[in-house]
Parts: structure tokens; sequence; C-alpha cells
């Protein structure tokens, strides 16, 4: 291992790698404390009317809150901390040796692309296995101790159960667990087969049933036709929950990666509407994490030439820059969901707009 280090790692790459990481480490350590003294004087009185425990508010929210805000803020974090080492590098006439010593730009680079690589793979992993189960204790004590007891109900809800049955709920009572004028209609090809028509339905949660409440039952075969009506219950199984009829905003962040795919395959047969958040959500899982090798260039070019004033210049125009790549990350989704775009384009975009940027910078960056 030493010999393999000796040979591709030189002083100077572990003094920029050293320094790459633990830059990183301090800068997430100052905005985790920052963040959660923030949040504590947002939500004291929520947390105090609440009666939550504090080991609640430890191990289930901030067990949530902490990653899921280091994960969405880490480009900013990571653009920062190669622009202040690298600016105080410039600043102290470092790089300068480095250039004029016949390396190249590129070899340059290498350092910080060793320590973007290993940031890479821990993001990846957190993306993909670990912060959608941190999201999950967020969502779920954030649904039960700062919800603003609004109705969350969907209304004139039109779903697709199976390649042969639909559904139409006009209202949903999420209280109760009970649908109004319900509609459930049975298909053979394009031919009608069956018509259920109720005034109301309702999930019984212990059995995982439906109990269909005064129906009418209508079965079509050909030209004939049949009616019955009912004024008793029918209980049944369909494949639909309660949660299918409400609006959650921040469901799809809490769901592993094999409820995230299982919910896309019922979306694309459903219907619903919802498919493109979903899949823009599992796309941008695997693509998010690649913001540290775009921010990184952006970083290393910005902050390698020496300018008067020392770092403040190129650390005012990082954190423009970074925080122009979040509005821009954040406004992806609208992009898809409004404006049509495909999800995974949506997802790619900031990467490449940015990745663009970053090669222009290393072009004009200083040799």
């Amino acid at each position: 291992m030493k010999a393999f280090l000796a040979k591709y790692l030189k002083v100077i790459d572990r003094y920029i790698i050293w320094k790459y990481l633990s830059t990183f480490i301090f800068t997430l350590a100052i905005f985790s404390v920052v963040m959660v003294v923030f949040d504590i004087s947002e939500h004291l009185d929520n947390f105090l009317k609440s009666g939550t425990s504090l080991h609640d508010i430890a191990f289930k929210y901030y067990a949530g809150f902490i990653p899921f805000y280091l994960n969405y803020l880490s480009p900013l974090i990571n653009f920062l901390a190669v622009i202040l080492f690298t600016a105080k590098m410039a600043n102290q006439t470092e790089v300068v040796p480095i250039l004029t010593s016949k390396a190249s730009f590129g070899r340059f680079l290498r350092p910080y692309f060793v320590a973007a690589s290993f940031l890479f793979v821990i993001s990846f992993i957190a993306n993909v296995f670990i912060i959608p189960n941190t999201n999950r204790l967020k969502v779920d004590f954030e649904n039960a101790h700062f919800g603003d007891q609004t109705d969350a109900s969907k209304n004139e809800v039109h779903m697709q159960l199976d390649k042969h049955t639909y559904v139409y709920v006009k209202s949903f009572d999420n209280t109760s667990k009970s649908g109004f004028e319900f509609i459930m209609e049975k298909y053979n090809g394009d031919q009608l087969t069956e018509k259920l028509v109720a005034q109301t339905i309702q999930y019984d949660s212990v059995k995982r049933i439906w109990h269909i409440r005064t129906y009418s039952d209508r079965h079509v075969n050909g030209l004939k036709e049949t009616m019955l009506w009912h004024g008793s219950t029918k209980d049944t199984v369909l494949d639909m929950k309660p949660e299918d009829f409400e609006i959650r905003d921040n469901a799809y962040s809490a769901m592993p990666m094999k409820v995230l795919d299982k919910n896309i395959d019922k979306a694309r047969l459903r219907g619903t509407g919802e498919l493109t958040d979903m899949l823009f959500e599992r796309y941008h899982r695997f693509i998010y994490p690649f913001s540290t090798y775009v921010l990184t260039l952006m970083g290393v070019a910005m902050s390698s030439r020496k300018v008067r004033g020392g770092i403040g210049l190129p650390l005012g125009i990082g954190i423009i820059l970074c925080f122009t790549y979040i509005i821009v990350e954040r406004f992806a989704l609208v992009f898809s969901t409004k404006g049509g775009a495909p999800p995974f384009v949506s997802a790619l975009m900031p990467n490449l707009l940015f990745g663009a940027l970053g090669y222009y910078l290393v072009l004009k960056a200083p040799k």
C-alpha cells in the first residue's frame, strides 16, 4: 500500500487531499451546528407543546434532519471547502510553484478528484441507501408534530388498479378513512363488463379490506345487462390504500429504492399523475452525487489564481454560483412536472449546465 501511494500520490497530492478533506469536514461540522441551532429556535414551541421526549427529538427528528440537510447542502459545503483552502494556497503563492514545475493543470487537479471521488462514493451510498431511511424518521416526526392540521386529501381521484379495473373517488376523508361517491369499472378489452357504484367506502386497517356500503352492481354480457341494488355492506380486497388518496409532498424522498421502484411500477399502471415525481426522485438519487465533481472543478478553476484582497472575492463569487446551482437543482423538478421535460433530463440538467461552466473556467484558469 505504501509503495502504491508513493508511486501515484506524491507529497503535494497527499497535502492537497488532506487539506480538501479536513476543510470539508470542518465546514460540515460548522453547518451542522448552525442548522441545528436555527431549527431548535424555530421549532422549540412545537417541541414544548407536543410534549415530545428529548430522546425522540434527538434520535427520531434530528437523526433524520441532519443527514437530509447535510446531503442537500453538500454541494455548497463541498464548493466552499475547495474555494477556502485553494484560494488560501494561491494567496500564499503555493499554486504558482506547482504550475511552474512542468506540472499541467490536469496534474494539479488529480488530488482534488481523488478526494472528490472519496466524497462521491460516500454521497452515492448515502443518497441511495441511507438518506431514504433517515428521511422516514424525519417525515414521520414532522407529520406527527409539525402538521398544520389542513386537509391533505385528494379530490376526484381516477386510478387504475390492474389491467381491467378502474376506480373513481370524488372525495376522501383521511380521518375516517372513508371515500364518497365511489365507482369501480371492469373491462374486457374495450368492453365494459361490470360497473359498481357506491355512496361510501371505508378502509378497515385491521383486516386490510374495504367496506363498500349502499351500492349498485351492474353486469354487462354483450346485449344482456343485470342491475342489482344492495343496501348492505360488501367487504372486498382492492389494490389501493388510504395513502393513495393523500397529498404527500415529502413521501418519495422517504422511500427506500425497492419501495420507490415498486411504486413507480404501480404509478405506470394507475396513471395517477405521480409517476413524473417518482421518476425524478429515482434519477436524482443517482445523479446528485456527481455534483461533487462538477463543483470541485469549478472551485479549483475559480480560486487557483492569486488576486488582490485575498480569498474574499473568489469566496463571494463562489457562494453566489453555488446558491445558483442549488436553485437550478430545485427548479429541475418544476421543469419536469410543469414544463413537460423528461425526468432524467431534468435531474441531469444542473450538472450539465454547471459542468459546462466548470470546463469553461478551467480553460480560462492560469496554467
